[in-house]
């Protein structure tokens, strides 16, 4: 009876954290696929807030982001003056949904960048640090005739930008990829 009852616990536990791991599938699925388009790889996000917030709805960052997506209540406020429908920062659903359509935004912004994994590293980059900062980043590559579109070119030269705390960035961007290596298995 004892081993039973290990057993028993030990497989709910199990599906209350296979329930918590996919809880939000659904929006993950319906966003990308909204800005992203369809047939989009939604997990990369997912992997996104895994990096930003361990999945976590109710995460507060020292510096005020929140939510899933670790949105910065003004980032939230001119994602939702585009989109007035997104109601409030602290629901998973619209935090969700602002942080997906301001990847979106972003990614848009590197036009000089064809292929899409490049692409979303600078997307991710310019998500924790601020574009500004990995423009600046691109400008010493550019200055030591480095591939400025390659982001292992700015991991490189990232140590030489001011004022930016390049470990975190550069960390938080390899998380995400192996979080989603790790959901492709």
């Amino acid at each position: 009876m004892k081993y039973f009852v290990i057993i028993l616990l030990l497989s709910l536990t199990t599906l209350t954290a296979q329930k918590k791991y996919s809880e939000y599938d659904d929006i993950f699925k319906k966003y990308s696929k909204r800005y992203f388009g369809p047939g989009y790889d939604w997990k990369i996000f997912k992997a996104q807030s895994m990096a930003e917030s361990s999945l976590s709805p109710d995460a507060v960052s020292p510096v005020g982001a929140r939510g899933l997506m670790q949105l910065m209540p003004s980032t939230f406020a001119d994602v939702q003056s585009a989109n007035p429908q997104f109601e409030n920062i602290d629901d998973p659903i619209w935090n969700i949904a602002a942080g997906i359509y301001y990847d979106r935004q972003i990614y848009k912004a590197w036009k000089e960048i064809e292929e899409d994994e490049e692409k979303l590293s600078f997307t991710f980059g310019s998500y924790n640090a601020g574009r500004g900062t990995i423009i600046k980043a691109q400008g010493k590559a550019k200055e030591k005739s480095l591939d400025h579109t390659a982001w292992e070119n700015i991991t490189v030269v990232a140590p030489e930008v001011p004022k930016w705390r390049h470990k975190e960035t550069l960390g938080y961007v390899e998380r995400i990829k192996k979080f989603h290596q790790k959901m492709l298995k």
